[in-house]
């Protein structure tokens, strides 16, 4: 069995666990682990990712993972010290955990020896009775204890918490008993702020089995000045390719700073830490090239995205950005139009408007309309400098003009001012 603790301890991906000594020995054989994940958006992101990245490691190393959706414990929501979560319908949430359920089959291997399972809490949770989780399971929580939990503590200094959430660790704690029990789980992992969840389920699990098992927790994913990495100034980093588009995230990984890139690497690459270290190295000495990123970008994309996404999006990059772009209209043109799109729509832009033109619209309007330049006058200096192009190609003069011969995928003039600064127009009114 390869040694997965010392590779995520070099990694840097281990905050806490019990009993370092006694979890290496018991990982030397193949050993049933689980993580939960609770639906509480219609989508995992990023920081979900690592985690599942995790489980996937574990495997690979031969171990057998399971992928614990939280049907029940989603309906509850984990105490967070902001305040009180907004509790989603049943409906809502059954239909995030099939969303969810979906997602995460993607990252851990269903087939083989160690074949991963999904499994939903929702399954076993649903048959307590109230009884049974308060003589049973409850009498087993020290509430003194409960309330030392941070966000617990920060909400009782706060506008209190309600006995709902207050009880979601003893669901939780619960899971492990129930994944012990039938599958023989002896580890659970999670992210550093569930220490004191699954060192409750730990604890419960000693409690009402006599048996000894395991808990490790990995550190968040935080920039170099310590925040949370995982958001953008429109919000979250998700997975679902309706929330945040392949494009976007591609560039999210492709525009890291030169500071976090190794960590991410060693979080988000699922190369061999040896190569992951070899591809850090070579970034070092050349910060410039960005080789880092670009790896970084192309291997979590193809994971999340697939390998024919991937390949389009690193396409539409180079066209819209990289060598292609020298290519002119052909470079955009090999670009699938869903993939264009979805780059396009980061960029400003909007439709012509027939007022605009008389089957022909020139330059000049274009640069205005795609908003790579403020004003006419400003179209001009850029044209006149040398700096603006439209579908690849160096605009010569102010009196250029463009008819519906020249759209990209029949719809799209795309305008940029110097190397970076990217816009468009949708030219369907030239061809009326």
């Amino acid at each position: 069995m390869q040694d997965v603790l010392t590779t995520m301890a070099a990694r840097g991906r281990i905050a806490d666990s019990t009993d370092s000594a006694a979890l290496s020995a018991a990982l030397a054989s193949p050993m049933t682990l689980y993580c939960g994940f609770d639906p509480t958006a219609p989508s995992l992101h990023m920081g979900s990712l690592a985690t599942l990245l995790e489980l996937r490691r574990f495997q690979m190393a031969g171990h057998r993972p399971i992928v614990l959706v939280g049907g029940a414990t989603g309906l509850i929501g984990d105490p967070k010290a902001a305040g009180e979560r907004v509790l989603n319908s049943r409906d809502v949430v059954r239909a995030w955990v099939e969303q969810m359920t979906e997602q995460v089959s993607r990252f851990v291997n269903l087939e083989g020896p160690n074949a991963a399972l999904v499994v939903d809490n929702y399954a076993w949770t649903a048959q307590l009775d109230a009884l049974t989780l308060l003589r049973d399971i409850g009498k087993h929580f020290s509430v003194n204890r409960m309330l030392n939990r941070e966000a617990v503590a920060a909400r009782l200094a706060g506008d209190g918490i309600s006995y709902t959430e207050f009880s979601y660790q003893i669901l939780q704690a619960y899971d492990y008993v129930e994944l012990h029990r039938r599958y023989d789980c002896r580890l659970q992992i999670g992210g550093s702020d569930q220490w004191g969840n699954i060192t409750a389920g730990v604890d419960l699990v000693r409690r009402l089995t006599g048996e000894r098992v395991h808990a490790a927790t990995m550190p968040l994913v935080t920039k170099a000045d310590g925040t949370k990495y995982g958001k953008t100034e429109s919000g979250a980093v998700w997975l679902d390719p309706t929330l945040t588009s392949p494009w976007a995230f591609y560039q999210f990984w492709l525009n890291t700073a030169d500071e976090d890139i190794a960590m991410l690497l060693r979080t988000f690459s699922l190369l061999p830490l040896p190569q992951v270290q070899d591809l850090i190295a070579q970034a070092e000495q050349a910060p410039a090239a960005r080789l880092g990123q670009r790896a970084l970008a192309a291997e979590v994309t193809a994971l999340v995205h697939g390998d024919a996404v991937a390949h389009d999006v690193e396409a539409a990059a180079q066209a819209l950005f990289g060598a292609q772009a020298r290519q002119g209209r052909d470079g955009l043109e090999a670009t699938s139009p869903g993939i264009l799109a979805s780059a396009l729509a980061e960029a400003p832009g909007r439709a012509l408007d027939a007022a605009e033109h008389t089957g022909a619209v020139a330059a000049v309007t274009v640069l205005v309309a795609s908003g790579v330049v403020e004003s006419k006058g400003a179209a001009r200096r850029a044209i006149a400098e040398g700096g603006a192009y439209i579908n690849n190609e160096r605009v010569e003069s102010d009196e250029q003009v463009y008819t519906s011969a020249d759209l990209v995928h029949g719809q799209w003039l795309v305008a940029r001012r110097g190397k970076r600064t990217l816009g468009w127009v949708d030219g369907a009114s030239l061809a009326q």
